[in-house]
């Protein structure tokens, strides 16, 4: 594997490149290393390989085996991790771009990293500029509607984490007691999105759902965010509830093609019949989920 130009700068000054160096003198061909191999690989002073493998080897970035090392679980699930959020996003992209021009709001696709969200994607802008979003960047779960949208599906352990990480008022309207949040958990399962009143900024109100794999883990959330004083969200539900469902059916449900149809007798042509086509959400359908939506209680 080639070395990244960046793990070849200044090695003496930077503890990070020294890591990447040793971390890429792996190889397919070679697997397993001893110290004296990574040393003569990297060139870099026996003392500091030594100190870095033990941290490596702590960091679960590499496993040791004797006198052998070898790259380790938590570099296989971050690889993992990294691969499934590229194809996250990819599967999204067109449906949350969609959901943007029939709604107008601002979109993010967030995941759940311990008691914090971090933004994948984002669609659209604040008209007053107050969004504190960024792609890359983390938000508390336990005040922000996609943290939310996803804890109520994460399980108690997930639930316990969040709390013990603290819940400290970010706004005068965030929840702060781990009673009120579990029963807000509780109502999310039942409606299907999750709300953020200005918990997490002033002046930014926003409603998300959460994207489930087979078994019902959450894997994602879609959300929608704005001004408290134009963004309804039960006017923004079926969207994104529509959205969330397509996405979803583009990730997990294989594709299938009907067989093609065996050619009717040239003497005897078979009429024709009307197609049964299977029901989807048009671009015209999903824009009109909003003004249908005005008309039905969701929340």
């Amino acid at each position: 594997m080639a070395v990244p130009a960046a793990a070849e700068l200044d090695l003496e000054s930077s503890m990070l490149a020294r890591a990447a160096r040793i971390l890429y003198s792996f190889t397919a061909a070679t697997p397993e290393l001893s110290m004296t191999d990574v040393v003569r690989r990297t060139g870099l002073p026996r003392s500091s390989v030594h100190r870095i493998l033990d941290q490596l080897v702590q960091l679960k970035a590499l496993e040791r085996s004797g006198v052998k090392y070898r790259l380790g679980l938590g570099l296989i699930e971050l690889g993992a991790l990294a691969a499934h959020q590229n194809r996250l996003r990819e599967v999204a992209l067109p449906f949350l771009h969609r959901l943007h021009a029939a709604t107008g709001a601002l979109v993010h696709l967030s995941i759940l990293d311990g008691h914090e969200i971090v933004y994948l994607e984002k669609i659209g802008g604040a008209p007053d500029g107050r969004a504190p979003s960024r792609l890359g960047g983390r938000q508390p779960a336990y005040c922000t509607a996609a943290g939310k949208a996803m804890l109520a599906f994460a399980g108690e352990e997930k639930f316990a984490e969040v709390v013990a990480a603290g819940m400290t008022a970010r706004t005068p309207f965030t929840v702060t007691s781990p009673q009120v949040l579990r029963r807000e958990l509780a109502g999310i399962r039942e409606r299907g999105v999750a709300l953020d009143r200005e918990e997490n900024h002033r002046g930014v109100a926003c409603v998300a759902a959460a994207l489930r794999d087979g078994a019902g883990r959450p894997v994602a959330a879609i959300s929608l965010s704005g001004p408290p004083n134009r963004l309804d969200p039960r006017a923004l539900t079926p969207p994104l509830l529509t959205t969330s469902r397509a996405v979803w059916r583009a990730l997990f449900v294989p594709s299938r093609r009907a067989p093609a149809p065996a050619p009717a007798p040239a003497q005897e042509p078979a009429p024709e019949r009307p197609r049964a086509t299977a029901p989807h959400w048009s671009e015209e359908a999903l824009s009109g989920m909003v003004t249908w939506s005005k008309r039905n209680d969701w929340m």
